[in-house]
């Protein structure tokens, strides 16, 4: 442990040390350079993906493989979405500025947190996402990933996104990275208050949730995505057609945490229909062991839907509010009145009416790929979390030297 702590607390100082070349117009051509270097060099991203795959057959679940497993389509996906964040607009640093009755002036500013780390499961695009996110908004990167796909991202990182700093002029440490697939790593990194004061913890279940524990007794404050899990309630005077049609469009994917995963049915509603539609989809409903169970996380039921009848459109809200993560819902119908209630009344992250929560996302919502889903219920980011929610607020204060309280 003594060994890898040195090891995190050296890839940090290194971040840290690359933060004052962080600027706007550098890093722009750093995030367009990485996307042509993918292209150019996904032969040998793809080779290392192939390695982690053939290691963790057998080990990990189809959802979990899946979520691993990269090919030139989904390559080609994640250098657009570097061109899409290289081409938007940079955090703008000034907030507002004002001046008090005695004279002193105030500024509010963003200005960046440092370096930040970010955990997460074997989804090497998750890799690319919150680097590039956090060098958008001039932070630094210190990555830690789990041993399932150790390879692919250390190949992102060494061939593709650290060169494409050096090229733009910009020090390759700024994306650091936890060569280990030791366990210990994640728990280190969630331990250096001073280097690393905030970590994004992406990943669902308890370990995730152990990690934001050991983070809060260490001081580290964290973006955790526990867990999630899509809820779609279909009301007395939901259209069976768009039902059937949002049913289907919520369950493209299965290992993904927005998907589709209570299925809440009004009383009058009839279910004949639905549950052929969960056939179609190739999953099955299931009695969970609690209500908001994510059969995401279930290796050996992952294709499943949990499948509740509600009385009335309250109690489908009180059920998504209480007994689900908070991710998000959504509602079919055909009453405005009803579909009103329920975006007014949900408090989750994110709520649709006639939308699958497959749309619970950062690129697909706001164009910018998000670092993860933060799910909290206290003030802060919430929700997808992009390049402009890392940031802290600062006063920057200014007087004529005569100005006392």
């Amino acid at each position: 442990m003594t060994a890898l702590v040195d090891q995190l607390e050296r890839e940090a100082h290194e971040a840290a040390s690359a933060l004052p070349f962080l600027t706007d117009e550098r890093v722009t051509r750093a995030l367009a350079d990485a996307a042509a270097l993918l292209e150019e060099r996904a032969k040998s991203v793809l080779n290392a993906n192939r390695a982690d795959l053939d290691a963790a057959e057998g080990r990990l679940d189809d959802g979990a493989l899946d979520r691993l497993r990269l090919g030139n389509d989904r390559l080609e996906a994640i250098a657009e979405q570097l061109r899409s964040l290289s081409r938007l607009p940079p955090l703008e640093r000034r907030i507002g500025s004002w001046t008090l009755e005695n004279g002193l002036r105030v500024e509010e500013r963003r200005i960046p947190i440092g370096v930040v780390g970010a955990n997460f499961e074997a989804r090497p695009n998750v890799a690319v996402d919150v680097a590039g996110q956090l060098l958008k908004s001039r932070n630094a990167a210190l990555l830690r990933t789990g041993g399932a796909a150790l390879r692919t991202v250390t190949a992102l990182v060494d061939d593709v996104l650290r060169p494409a700093l050096q090229s733009a002029g910009l020090p390759p440490s700024a994306v650091g990275l936890v060569r280990s697939a030791d366990h210990e790593g994640a728990r280190a990194l969630v331990s250096l208050p001073k280097l690393v004061p905030l970590v994004i913890l992406r990943g669902s279940g308890p370990t995730t949730a152990a990690l934001a524990r050991l983070a809060a007794e260490h001081g580290v404050r964290t973006l955790a995505h526990a867990e999630g899990g899509g809820v779609l309630y279909v009301h007395a005077a939901a259209d069976r057609a768009k039902t059937l049609t949002l049913i289907e469009s919520s369950l493209d994917r299965l290992g993904v945490c927005n998907r589709l995963n209570l299925l809440l049915v009004d009383r009058a509603f009839p279910l004949d229909g639905l549950l052929e539609a969960l056939a179609r989809a190739g999953v099955e409903p299931r009695e969970p062991p609690r209500l908001g169970h994510e059969w995401a996380n279930d290796a050996e039921r992952v294709a499943s839907v949990t499948v509740h009848v509600v009385d009335s459109l309250d109690e489908a809200v009180a059920v998504a509010n209480e007994e689900t993560s908070g991710l998000a819902a959504a509602i079919v119908t055909e009453d405005e009145d009803a579909a009103a209630r329920f975006l007014d009344g949900y408090r989750g992250t994110a709520a649709f009416w006639h939308a699958p929560t497959r749309f619970a996302d950062g690129f697909a919502l706001t164009g910018a790929p998000e670092t993860g889903i933060n799910v909290d219920w206290v003030p802060g980011p919430r929700g997808p979390v992009t390049y402009r929610d890392l940031w802290l607020r600062q006063y920057v204060v200014v007087g004529d030297g005569t100005q006392h309280r």
